[in-house]
């Protein structure tokens, strides 16, 4: 119990909290093991100097202040999937604001913005939002799903946010006031301040959907090129139907290609999927009338699948492709050859190619933090250890499988999801932000110049020049 007390700001982190325990826990305590955060990825062991779970504004504003004085950096912890561990701070001794007591929910019948806490899953969003609209989605980084071509990413839906900022002020952002603030928080909030609630637009639910499954199995390196080259000529054409997600999937011993299509019996029909792969494959297709049921995603199933819902060590990487710098079938062909062929270190990896493209691209490029309007599809690849840590032979194996998709492409941009991290990605801030990085950077060092809000691949302030 003893060495819990020798913490800088002890005794001001507990204050913060109005001196109640069970808001705060300190390493070194008895009962830390129990109540420590579970790290996500177990390759990236982190290990954080407080972990505080606030129930207001106001004590966030308090932890922030604390943190700041006594030279910390902060990171906001919520549902704590980042596979980078950035959520507990990404490297050693951060202040950790888990934020699982936000958990307000209200909507306006009349406007349909819903206000939601900060904390809540996306899961009970989605249940939640259900009651009367459909939204929800990962809302500081993106927020991609099923719906992104029909209604455009999560994040810009945000009307507006309760934000804490590294002078520990709690401030409202929006279109109307701290519009640099606001700018920053749809895309990159975790470089910025703790955001506590947002006001998000919501939809109606969609009535109706079509849920489809086609898997093949192994075959030639050849045969499973063309089933990609089929789905990518299907996925870039010229005014293909908004209501149409689909995701292709690649793993050890197949393909698999799935997804929605938002429309009623008579849309789905005369969108004839099943044409587009001339293959002999019936599939499946599961006609939806619960939202619910439509959210679920294949792939996400199928990590699942592999490696079940504990924490794992695993590696992952994410690449965009733009209708200018999509994949040629030359490229496509030596892919499978060197799926095939290159030692993985694990059996368990998969490549999921989403489409993406509709109301995403519709918002300029410039308008939030979030910079992929281009994307038309992202790919990301994980390979997971189940011996920890993952091989150099596991990561060589995704990295050089980017190398080859890159040479493919000459002159196109790398570009990563934000959400999707790669600790080990070099020049991580231009591929997560592109061409906002600059802007970012400037109101980093308008808003938080000593770095409170840190994690590896943060923003980063603009140097002082001497």
């Amino acid at each position: 119990m003893g060495h819990a007390h020798s913490i800088p700001g002890h005794d001001c982190f507990l204050a913060a909290v109005g001196n109640n325990t069970n808001l705060v826990a300190f390493p070194g305590e008895p009962f830390f093991p129990l109540r420590n955060l579970p790290l996500y990825n177990l390759n990236l062991p982190v290990a954080p100097a407080v972990i505080t779970s606030p129930k207001t504004a106001d004590q966030v504003s308090k932890i922030v202040r604390c943190a700041d004085a006594n030279g910390y950096k902060v990171q906001a912890y919520s549902g704590g999937h980042s596979y980078g561990n950035y959520g507990l701070g990404g490297a050693d001794s951060a202040i950790v604001v888990d934020l699982k007591h936000f958990q307000q929910f209200s909507i306006d019948n009349t406007s349909h913005i819903a206000t939601i806490g900060a904390g809540t899953l996306l899961g009970d969003v989605h249940q939640r939002l259900y009651q009367a609209v459909g939204s929800g989605g990962h809302f500081t980084i993106g927020g991609l799903g099923p719906m992104s071509r029909n209604w455009g990413t999560a994040l810009d839906h945000i009307q507006e946010v309760e934000v804490v900022l590294a002078n520990s002020s709690i401030v409202r952002a929006s279109d109307m006031q701290n519009q640099d603030i606001f700018f920053a928080v749809k895309g990159a909030a975790a470089s910025f301040g703790v955001v506590t609630e947002f006001k998000v637009h919501t939809h109606p639910a969609p009535q109706e959907a079509f849920q489809y499954s086609y898997s093949f199995s192994i075959g030639t390196a050849a045969s499973r090129a063309q089933i990609f080259k089929d789905w990518q000529r299907l996925i870039t054409q010229e005014n293909l139907t908004r209501k149409f997600a689909s995701e292709l999937v690649i793993f050890e011993g197949g393909v698999i290609i799935s997804g929605t299509f938002f429309g009623s019996r008579v849309e789905f029909n005369t969108f004839q999927l099943e044409k587009k792969f001339p293959l002999s494959n019936s599939g499946t297709v599961a006609y939806l009338t619960n939202w619910l049921g439509m959210l679920s995603s294949q792939a996400e199933d199928l990590m699942l699948r592999i490696a079940g819902s504990v924490s794992t060590s695993f590696y992952a990487k994410s690449m965009s492709f733009t209708p200018q710098s999509l994949i040629p079938d030359a490229g496509l062909e030596v892919m499978f050859q060197y799926l095939d062929t290159t030692p993985k270190g694990t059996l368990a990896w998969f490549v999921i190619f989403d489409l993406e493209g509709g109301a995403t691209n519709d918002v300029p490029v410039n308008a939030t933090a979030y910079a992929h309007r281009e994307a038309i599809m992202w790919m990301q690849s994980y390979a997971i250890s189940f011996s920890e840590p993952v091989s150099s032979t596991t990561k060589r194996f995704l990295n050089d499988l980017h190398g080859v998709l890159s040479a493919a492409r000459p002159g196109a941009d790398l570009h990563s999801y934000p959400g999707y991290v790669d600790p080990d990605l070099a020049n991580a801030q231009k591929a997560y932000w592109g061409p906002n990085l600059a802007r970012l950077q400037r109101i980093k060092t308008d808003v938080d110049p000593k770095d409170v809000f840190h994690n590896p691949q943060s923003v980063q302030a603009i140097p002082k020049t001497p």
